[in-house]
């Protein structure tokens, strides 16, 4: 497949995948189209009984080396009317893991092993991960690579980063049980409304070393009826915490459960919550990030390889590695000029950049089963 022919094919499938996007856990058309597609190239992909996703293995032997794109997108209101919407780049990490595979199956005779191609669903909702492991997907690998497309802020049109850090997000959601009264006798109820109202207070006093970016704040509050004259017994909250780092943020989560045990005891009021999402802070390994950075320098030029790229955002890709801290793991940052960015209704990025994006994995991935070989054979 030459350089031209490579393109215009990513840019067709790029075409559908964007025109038909699927939200979280029900990415059912896009998993047949995968599957499908790969079926005609003479692949033997691997769907689930019940859940979307898909994997395939490119070689011989054992899977030791892989790559994982991300499939689903975005509910979100466009022009008025809310819709599934790709504003966060998968359809272009999906046309990439394609690209990908289509430069593999041209060098499977002489690949040194097995390479895995993981199509994972459920990213935005931080659980495909989880899924994904339960299900042994990664079990045989050392090295596991992933990719996004970054904004201008981060990345110019062209250059691309090794390594992609991520911060860590915990999204809890909770429920107030105090006791309804009349709006006349506070006394004698426990209104929810204070009792969030001091839960958000209690959230900013928790401190965190400056050195530390991090932050917890209730983001949902519900609570009251249409009468306005009753002291409301019941609220349901939502709270978003974020750290650039794993162990702030546990540091986070052990301040928050001390803020609901004290609001609690002091209001008497009983407070539920529970843990919706969990977005793990990127762990980079060294020796993935510069296999990386040879991959893009090969491909792309030193010129350009920019350093890695530091991101307030989270990405469900580095639960892998924080619940396996022996895979190898890292991103590519690819640079694409996404505007006006990423999660933005109106989301575009520069398309072209998607066979360089497929021939850099391409060459990550081949140096990666050289360097387990070589590792296999001392």
């Amino acid at each position: 497949m030459t350089d031209q022919q490579l393109a215009e094919r990513l840019q067709q499938i790029f075409k559908h995948l964007h025109e038909n996007p699927e939200v979280s856990w029900n990415e059912v058309k896009t998993t047949s189209y995968l599957a499908n597609l790969l079926r005609q190239e003479g692949f033997e992909p691997h769907t689930f009984e019940h859940m979307t996703g898909l994997y395939v293995d490119i070689g011989k032997g054992t899977p030791k080396v892989g790559f994982r794109t991300d499939m689903d997108a975005l509910w979100q209101e466009v022009d008025g009317q809310f819709h599934a919407n790709h504003s966060c780049g998968h359809d272009g990490h999906m046309t990439m893991a394609l690209g990908t595979i289509f430069l593999l199956k041209e060098l499977a005779p002489t690949l040194p092993g097995a390479v895995r191609i993981i199509f994972q669903p459920a990213e935005e909702k931080a659980q495909g991960a989880k899924a994904l492991m339960e299900q042994g997907v990664v079990d045989s690998l050392q090295f596991l690579f992933g990719t996004h497309v970054r904004p201008l802020v981060e990345l110019q049109d062209g250059t691309y980063a090794p390594a992609l850090h991520h911060g860590a997000a915990k999204l809890f959601t909770g429920t107030i049980h105090g006791v309804e009264a009349h709006g006349a006798r506070p006394e004698q109820g426990v209104n929810a409304i204070e009792v969030a109202a001091a839960l958000v207070d209690g959230l900013k006093r928790l401190w965190i070393r400056p050195s530390q970016s991090a932050s917890i704040k209730m983001t949902q509050l519900q609570a009251g009826g249409t009468s306005t004259n009753i002291i409301p017994g019941t609220a349901t909250f939502s709270i978003d915490a974020r750290a650039q780092e794993n162990e702030t943020m546990e540091a986070l989560t052990i301040g928050f459960e001390k803020v609901i045990e004290a609001v609690s005891l002091m209001y008497g009021a009983k407070i539920d919550y529970q843990v919706d999402a969990h977005i793990a802070a990127a762990q980079v390994n060294d020796t993935a990030k510069a296999i990386m950075k040879q991959a893009i320098i090969d491909v792309a030029g030193i010129e350009n390889c920019t350093p890695e790229v530091v991101t307030p955002g989270g990405e469900d890709f580095h639960f892998y590695a924080y619940s396996n801290p022996q895979l190898q793991t890292t991103m590519l940052g690819l640079g694409c000029g996404v505007t006006p960015g990423l999660h933005h209704p109106q989301m575009t990025f520069n398309t072209d950049r998607l066979p360089t994006g497929a021939e850099i994995i391409t060459r990550a991935l081949v140096l990666a089963l050289q360097q387990v070989e070589r590792s296999e054979k001392k």
